[in-house]
């Protein structure tokens, strides 16, 4: 079957115009940079609120002056264009003038997860070549101070979750306090000292790297994807087109700003369409739930274990979340019966939304308004349709197109791949062959153009010669009114080589045998599928995306 961009089988154009007939089938990258993106929200409404932590509020021009300081500061330091910052934060207002100030200074963001410990970040800082840090002064404390002395890193900056901010919420700051950090540079101090300067203006264009995005390194050592400037205004404007988002939209911060989620559907949304970015430090379902009701938040996208928490919370009040009707998530399988059970109690659809690092974000989606069908054989609820100018095929072991309803690993084309791994030549070469990406992903197309994951390579069970995809067994198990969630993995078995191990969390409140939920199990699925042995646990390892850390479980 070919693969060519007006493709009734595999590319976006005819699905959209079925399932979303005012949908664009194609867009046009608007802007040669994100930064460009940025000065453009600038110019449009400086006075606009572009940030909103807590009680703090920064205005786009406020946020343009602070981050001409940022790079002025690290320009006066010895930073060159083409270095790489490295931003080692939670979900802070510091995080964007980092970023933006970086892309000031002509430089490459390179975003690290604050769960990060010392040798992860020894690592990645390794990996990127990383010559400035920006840290929160507890990680600085914690990690960095130990592991910067052995890398190419000649500046640290260090900042405080206290900044920008009066509140001091008990529930997310208890026990926070500021910290001497010796030897680094106060960002607050280093704002002031360059407020007013702004560095050599720099170029930049569709091709520059905006940033690094490391791999969550579930499958191995992470790698740099090489995001580009035309990948992020590229989806900043698929979110944008795909959910009808204005300048009268609030976006809500519920995805980590390091992840992919975070970087486009929050801070690249927002400075593209100029509405304002709330932030929350860290994820408090009860906090959230107060913030949606107070800043009147519309839009976010999160994994859906962030609303399987908002949902399990004794503040969730229908009332408290009317304003936010525009909900997509994606980064982790969604059971069908939590997006019902959230649409009960809050009147919102959860639209599905798929993708990777490498994809910037989306390459997949459920059109906006309508809702993604569930497939009666596996009961996985569908990612979606490709996005616009987006080919997505379902190949098999040796790289042919399979029929319809065939299942193979999903091959992506489109804006948004990225253009490979930092430093990693063979890599690069073995994941993006001609610039398609091989997502590891296995699934298929229905007749309808609708594509649905099944897992990962990797994670296929065999039990006596029959496949068992584990996702299919999860979403079994999440229809069970007392489980709040569930892994399965593979585990060893003399008799039929592998045999399938459920891990359970349950509901508050909520009571179930092992015996119980496995006949629950037994019902409703083949006899190979079902599990044979069930741990309860009081919650199950995800990373801070909300993936199932399959691998972990598996160490059990």
């Amino acid at each position: 079957m070919t693969a060519a961009a007006d493709s009734t089988t595999y590319g976006s154009k005819p699905w959209l115009a079925r399932y979303a007939p005012g949908q664009p089938s194609s867009i046009t990258v608007e802007f040669d940079s994100a930064l460009d993106m940025f000065r453009a929200a600038v110019a449009r409404d400086p006075d606009g609120e572009i940030i909103r932590y807590f009680d703090g509020r920064i205005t786009l021009r406020e946020l343009d002056a602070l981050t001409d300081a940022f790079a002025a500061g690290i320009t006066d330091a010895g930073f060159s264009p083409g270095e790489r910052v490295a931003v080692y934060l939670q979900n802070v207002p510091q995080f964007l003038i980092a970023q933006i100030g970086t892309w000031k200074a002509g430089g490459i963001a390179v975003s690290i997860n604050p769960m990060n410990k010392e040798r992860e970040l020894t690592e990645l800082l390794t990996d990127s070549g990383a010559t400035v840090l920006v840290c929160l002064e507890s990680l600085h404390r914690d990690v960095a101070a130990s592991v910067v002395p052995g890398t190419e890193v000649r500046t640290v900056i260090t900042t405080s979750e206290l900044e920008h901010q009066t509140r001091n919420d008990p529930r997310i700051f208890s026990g926070v306090e500021r910290i001497a950090c010796e030897g680094t540079v106060d960002m607050a101090g280093l704002l002031e000292r360059f407020a007013g300067q702004a560095p050599p203006e720099v170029s930049l264009g569709p091709d520059d790297i905006a940033f690094l995005t490391y791999t969550s390194g579930t499958t191995g050592p992470p790698k740099g994807a090489m995001t580009t400037h035309r990948n992020v205004v590229f989806n900043a404007q698929t979110y944008r087109e795909w959910v009808g988002l204005t300048s009268d939209d609030v976006v809500l911060g519920v995805a980590p700003l390091f992840h992919i989620t975070g970087l486009i559907a929050h801070i690249a949304i927002s400075l593209l369409i100029g509405a304002p970015l709330v932030l929350m430090y860290r994820l408090d379902p009860a906090v959230t739930i107060e913030t949606v009701r107070d800043e009147r938040a519309t839009f976010t996208v999160g994994s859906i274990t962030v609303f399987i928490a908002l949902m399990n919370s004794p503040a969730a009040e229908k009332e408290a979340l009317a304003s936010l009707t525009k909900i997509l998530s994606g980064g982790a399988p969604i059971p069908p019966s939590t997006v019902k059970a959230f649409k009960a109690a809050f009147g919102h659809y959860i639209h599905n939304v798929y993708g990777l690092t490498e994809t910037t974000s989306p390459s997949h989606g459920t059109p906006f308004g309508t809702e993604g069908p569930v497939d009666e054989a596996s009961g996985a609820l569908s990612v979606g349709v490709p996005v616009y100018d987006t080919v997505v095929q379902i190949v098999d072991d040796k790289g042919e197109d399979l029929p319809v309803g065939e299942i193979g690993e999903l091959v992506t084309t489109g804006p948004q791949v990225v253009v490979g791994y930092w430093n990693k030549p063979e890599e690069t070469a073995k994941a993006l062959p001609g610039g398609s990406l091989h997502t590891g992903d296995v699934g298929y197309m229905d007749a309808d153009g609708w594509f649905y994951i099944v897992d990962r390579k990797k994670d296929q069970i065999n039990a006596g010669g029959y496949k068992v995809w584990p996702r299919e067994v999860e979403d079994v198990l999440y229809e069970h009114e007392a489980v709040r969630e569930a892994a399965v993995v593979g585990v060893p078995d003399e008799y039929r080589g592998e045999s399938v191990k459920a891990f359970v969390s349950l509901r508050p409140g909520k009571e179930v045998s092992e015996a119980d939920l496995i006949a629950f199990t037994k019902q409703r699925m083949a006899a190979y599928k079902y599990p044979r042995q069930i741990e309860f646990l009081d919650e199950i390892p995800k990373t801070v995306t909300g993936k199932l850390l399959r691998r972990e479980l598996r160490g059990r």
